[in-house]
């Protein structure tokens, strides 16, 4: 059995979002994002796999599309194969958020 304390995983980088690998397959991966205000993932896309973002702490605006949405806390959004996607942290607080991937690209 694997499990992972997400909290004592979770570090911020001054330099770039950071991506925190929690679980990965041959199928999937399941990753940490740490984003300190001002930091983006930037918008891009998977033809053959789907993301969701799932916020843990802070917020963020997602982009999915030509659509862009403020995630909160318990709040997450899914970012179907071949659409573009990317967050980004507008806030004064740290952001921390759950991805997960399917199939792995």
């Amino acid at each position: 059995m694997e499990i992972r304390d997400l909290k004592s995983l979770a570090r911020f980088s001054p330099e770039k979002m950071a991506k925190i690998p929690v679980f990965e397959s041959e199928r999937m991966f399941f990753d940490l994002y740490a984003l300190l205000p001002g930091q983006t993932q930037k918008v891009h896309a998977h033809e053959g796999s789907d993301k969701v973002y799932y916020v843990l702490e802070g917020e963020v605006v997602v982009r999915i599309g030509e659509e862009e949405a403020l995630l909160v806390p318990g709040m997450a959004a899914l970012a179907r194969a071949g659409e573009a996607h990317g967050v980004r942290n507008e806030s004064a607080n740290p952001a921390l958020l759950l991805v997960v991937m399917a199939p792995k690209p």
